[in-house]
């Protein structure tokens, strides 16, 4: 099929899936965010824990990317990176940041706004010594974010690390580490007919959380 803005202009689909009302949620959002998360594995979404991470840079332009979440709780959301990388500068200059999960065979989509911060060191080590050989090298090898020759000097470089710790454990390496977003707003959005999607949104205040229903 060729592609056309015409075409374009009408790819849409009519979310039939599912509803979502204020009497459906439960009253903490991590709760709320742990049912849907589960549906999403029973359902064998592929990666469910695929996330779209916002940050901004330091003249307020923003930059998303996909990563993946590690973990979540009470506490908040965490994944791991490369602190060097354009992300890890981002927010080292601002500390807050945007989560979106979009789960297209539920029709399901969950925004988290929070404060973001590193995790500590000893949270970072047990999941880098927990990740396979070949990961552990490559966020050795990789400096991420920067401009490299080719993917010649990259894979040389793994090699060398290959050689190097061979039969070894591997070390953390400084520069790479966990991240863990705490939310101060969730809002989950469930696909409806007619462009008409229910949105039920979170939102921390004075020790609690307040939920309100969004127009669409």
């Amino acid at each position: 099929m060729k592609v056309s803005k015409e075409m374009i202009q009408n790819l849409r689909q009519d979310y039939k899936a599912a509803e979502l009302s204020e009497k459906d949620v439960v009253k903490n959002p991590i709760a709320q965010f742990e049912k849907w998360f589960e549906d999403a594995v029973n359902a064998e979404i592929f990666e469910p824990n695929v996330m779209t991470l916002a940050t901004v840079d330091k003249s307020a332009r923003p930059n998303a990317r996909i990563v993946l979440l590690k973990g979540f709780d009470e506490n908040g959301f965490s994944f791991y990176t490369n602190y060097l990388s354009q992300k890890g500068k981002e927010i080292k200059k601002n500390p807050y940041a945007c989560l979106v999960f979009f789960w297209a065979e539920l029709e399901r989509q969950v925004r988290i706004e929070g404060r973001i911060k590193k995790l500590d060191k000893e949270t970072s080590e047990q999941y880098f010594n927990s990740r396979p050989q070949g990961s552990q090298i490559g966020a050795i090898a990789s400096p991420q974010s920067q401009v490299i020759p080719n993917r010649d000097v990259l894979e040389q470089r793994v090699e060398e690390l290959t050689q190097q710790y061979e039969g070894k454990t591997i070390p953390k390496p400084a520069h790479w580490g966990g991240y863990l977003v705490k939310p101060t707003a969730i809002e989950f959005w469930q696909g409806r007919s007619s462009r008409l999607h229910d949105r039920i949104k979170y939102t921390f205040s004075n020790g609690s959380w307040k939920i309100e229903r969004l127009a669409p």
